[in-house]
């Protein structure tokens, strides 16, 4: 893609998430701001129906879009709603229903085709219930689990991002009980050279420094308080190591966010998903972006779920969701930017040679 289609033609695809939920709010609420047309062309993905209610219901009388059929009609530098369905909706706010997990998925489901066909360049997802949304053509923990089988990638990592922070996880929707037996030497090398490949590709760092988290309190005390940390974690970090990555640890968790450790870092990789969600959303709740990291596609949502106890009352914050549009553009403009480097270095070392004015 050009530089000069990254500028003002972005299409970034937007799910509406649960439909009793606060997905559909803060997009409205976020798309009231006609300045954010100038950095991308908005594709909703949802019921025109259920859109015009929900501004009304909402009193987001000022939210204006364009219908369209499908994706090929969509009108650049404004915000588009494409008709998923042509039924009315039930809408009960607050409520976690049948109903509203199924228009949940075909409201996803219509988003990730048209990103595989190329109709849209991004994908933003609102916030799903990850039990209503169950089914036959949905049987997954979540988004980043689902998104990895239609994309053909067999473990994606689920990274949070913020200015202050960047934390991913080794076992992710899984229950406590069983995050020992989630982990090996080669899933977390995996991992930390996922991430290690996205800060580069998709968040523009040279030499990133990453740091691990043990996964027993004082990181194992030596073998003392379980052996994971002797058996699994410090062998990966040493390969990596040994390969040419700036890894470091195992940290324990409470030293290392308590002290401010994670400052002198690029990103951690927890090992579990409350070990590094609980520090995330604790310094960037509201502002923070969940990222798929390791996709052929961006992927960015909100940090936030359906909120159902704000739902419908016009309180939901679109600031989260509005980061989630802004990461998207970044990094598909931070990896056409890598791709055209890496492609042909040698030209791109020349031309930076020549506009130095060496």
């Amino acid at each position: 893609m050009s530089q000069p289609e990254l500028e003002g033609q972005i299409k970034v695809g937007i799910t509406c998430g649960d439909v009793n939920g606060v997905g559909l709010e803060v997009v409205m609420k976020t798309f009231l701001d006609n300045r954010m047309h100038q950095i991308c062309t908005p594709v909703i993905y949802a019921g025109n129906k259920l859109v015009s209610l929900q501004r009304k219901l909402l009193n987001l009388n000022e939210f204006q879009y364009q219908t369209v059929r499908s994706s090929s009609e969509v009108i650049l530098r404004k915000t588009n709603v494409v008709n998923c369905w042509e039924e009315e909706v039930p809408v009960e706010f607050g409520k976690a229903t049948e109903i509203s997990g199924q228009y949940a998925f075909r409201s996803l489901e219509a988003a990730v085709n048209d990103l595989l066909d190329g109709r849209i360049d991004v994908l933003v997802t609102a916030p799903i219930n990850k039990h209503n949304i169950q089914s036959k053509d949905f049987n997954f923990a979540g988004h980043t689990e689902y998104l990895g089988e239609k994309f053909g990638v067999k473990d994606p990592l689920m990274f949070l991002v913020s200015e202050r922070l960047r934390v991913a996880v080794v076992a992710g929707h899984v229950p406590i009980k069983e995050v020992a037996g989630q982990l090996s030497v080669e899933k977390i090398i995996r991992k930390i050279k996922l991430m290690h490949q996205s800060l580069r590709r998709d968040f523009g760092f040279r030499k990133p420094r990453i740091a691990v988290m043990g996964l027993n309190p004082h990181a194992g005390d030596n073998g003392l308080i379980g052996q994971e940390e002797q058996q699994v974690i410090i062998p990966a970090i040493k390969q990596c190591f040994d390969e040419g990555m700036f890894v470091y640890g195992p940290y324990s968790a409470d030293g290392f966010f308590g002290s401010g450790a994670f400052q002198k870092f690029d990103a951690v990789l927890a090992m579990y998903h409350d070990q590094g969600l609980v520090p995330f959303k604790t310094l960037s709740f509201g502002t923070g972006v969940n990222y798929t990291a390791g996709l052929p596609f961006v992927r960015t949502s909100p940090d936030h779920g359906t909120a159902y106890d704000i739902a419908g009352k016009g309180e939901a914050n679109e600031e989260s969701l509005r980061d989630a549009i802004y990461t998207a553009i970044d990094v598909l403009r931070k990896r056409a930017e890598y791709d055209e480097i890496n492609a042909n270095p040698l030209a791109f070392g020349k031309q930076t040679k020549e506009g130095r004015g060496d």
